[in-house]
């Protein structure tokens, strides 16, 4: 696991009492040097006073020189590392163990600052249903990604089922407490979310890595097109008193609101994939919301209530519109 590689890093250099290469650091680690070079520049971009010197004699080492013990670093970046690095629920036995080491190596005026970041986060690998969520695949495509080995990957997405390709592992990468794979395919870069990766199997070749591929770079290039397909549609609707809270929860952040009319009602914009999506995420909100426009999203909506009518409505019994709740004392927005 990277963690594990990471404390260990650390301590080589901190006992190795000279500037490191990345090629001496892989080959104590057992990785490629273009994987020790990652490790060393994730400990500097955490915070970690890890710094690089270019030229003959140069390489990697801490500030302040070399130390048996972790004296040269300060409590905000012992905290930083262990925040970085830190157990949770799905942590391996190899992790634990690393950082368990780790804080017997700290001075004891930083062991207690330590330990209290490790305790500070937690990951649970499943859902509120109990069904597993990311947390199987992950460790295989981190190795995968590490190691630089080829995948077969089976991929599902909701409503479909499972697709296997061949994806080249380039890096792992976490929005808003969700986590993606960036592989390229096929059909170029792609991301894969990694809950809804259903089989991991290694091809038995080797990764192959685009030539000056830059994991930050790719990532934003591909989330800023996401970003773009998420926002591609406008509807404009107004929302019952007392819908806002339930309304954001469909929506999130992509909603807003106009001035709140004298019968309570509320006016408000929100975007999408396209009106027929946005449609459909509001479809269970009933009477609660209208759409007003574009007709393609009160098309939409039309024919989901016709469909549940003919499916669910009684013979011969008229459907009878529910009525808006109470007012809530909050305006939204």
């Amino acid at each position: 696991m990277r963690a594990d590689r990471l404390v260990a890093a650390l301590l080589f250099l901190q006992t190795a009492r000279r500037r490191v290469t990345a090629a001496e650091l892989a080959a104590e680690l057992g990785v490629s040097e273009r994987t020790a070079r990652r490790d060393l520049e994730a400990l500097a971009s955490a915070g970690i006073p890890v710094y690089s010197q270019a030229g003959q004699g140069g390489g990697w080492s801490l500030v302040g020189g070399a130390r048996t013990d972790l004296t040269g670093l300060t409590a905000p970046e012992i905290r930083a590392l262990f925040l970085l690095t830190g157990p949770d629920a799905t942590a391996s036995p190899q992790t634990r163990t690393a950082l368990r080491k780790l804080v017997r190596a700290l001075p004891a005026p930083l062991r207690e600052g330590a330990e209290a970041a490790a305790r500070a986060g937690i990951a649970d690998g499943t859902d509120w249903t109990g069904a597993e969520t990311e947390e199987a695949p992950l460790a295989a495509l981190q190795r995968a990604v590490v190691e630089e080995r080829e995948l077969r990957i089976g991929y599902a997405r909701p409503g479909r089922p499972p697709r296997e390709r061949t994806a080249q592992p380039l890096g792992i990468a976490a929005k808003s407490g969700v986590r993606y794979l960036l592989a390229d395919t096929a059909d170029g870069l792609r991301t894969f979310r990694v809950g809804r990766v259903t089989s991991v199997t290694e091809t038995g070749a080797p990764a192959v890595r685009p030539e000056g591929f830059d994991l930050a770079t790719a990532w934003r290039t591909l989330a800023a097109r996401m970003e773009d397909r998420m926002v591609a549609a406008t509807v404009r609707g107004r929302a019952a008193p007392g819908t806002a809270s339930v309304l954001e929860g469909v929506l999130g952040g992509r909603i807003r609101y106009g001035e709140r009319a004298p019968d309570g009602w509320t006016p408000f914009e929100a975007d999408g994939p396209s009106p027929e999506v946005i449609a459909a995420r509001l479809a269970g909100l009933g009477a609660r919301v209208e759409l007003l426009d574009p007709p393609e999203a009160r098309a939409a909506l039309a024919r989901t209530g016709a469909e549940l009518t003919a499916l669910y409505g009684a013979p011969g019994t008229p459907a009878t519109p529910p009525r808006a709740p109470a007012p809530d004392a909050t305006p939204p927005g």
